[in-house]
């Protein structure tokens, strides 16, 4: 059994100005797009490391597509200096992590009908291959495929994520799936 949580995405916010003026940004910046009738924040995409960052005037910003929290704040600093180039005036970045997505493999095939007897499952085949699973605490949901493909969300950090992944491990060898 792979007992490895692997982190695909984080969803992280930050809070580091008063102010940003997302046209003159959006002007001198290569890779984004502002379309304030549409949208009222500036998407800025980073290259190394991959991420999107949302920008917002009040001095918030939203950033996705990090794997980790030390490649979240290289990808806030690439911004931040980027826009500290441009004369916003930013302070020490409030950095809150929101959402964590997780990926692991329970190592074997599993029987999805087996798991309605847990509580808090919802499975509908029709509608997705997946059954979910909530749990109350820590408070995540899981993504349970057939094939033993588990992913994880809600957690804000791995440990919170490693207790999730023990707590569903203990319920699956409880009803003998594992």
């Amino acid at each position: 059994m792979t007992n490895d949580l692997k982190i695909r995405n984080m969803v992280v916010s930050v809070e580091f100005a008063d102010k940003v003026d997302l046209s003159k940004a959006a002007s001198h910046f290569e890779n984004t797009e502002y379309e304030p009738e549409q949208f009222p924040g500036l998407v800025f995409k980073v290259k190394n490391p991959k991420a999107s960052v949302l920008i917002f005037s009040s001095g918030k910003m939203n950033c996705t597509g990090a794997t980790s929290l030390e490649e979240t704040k290289r990808v806030i600093n690439i911004v931040l200096r980027k826009l500290r180039s441009i004369g916003v005036k930013t302070k020490k970045p409030k950095i809150v992590v929101q959402n964590m997505v997780s990926t692991a493999s329970l190592g074997k095939r599993i029987n999805l009908d087996k798991l309605l007897q847990l509580e808090n499952t919802e499975y509908e085949p029709e509608q997705f291959p997946g059954l979910v699973l909530r749990l109350k605490s820590p408070k995540v949901a899981f993504l349970i495929f057939s094939s033993g493909k588990i992913v994880l969300t809600g957690a804000r950090d791995l440990k919170t994520a490693n207790l999730a992944f023990r707590e569903l491990k203990r319920r699956l060898k409880k009803i003998k799936v594992l």
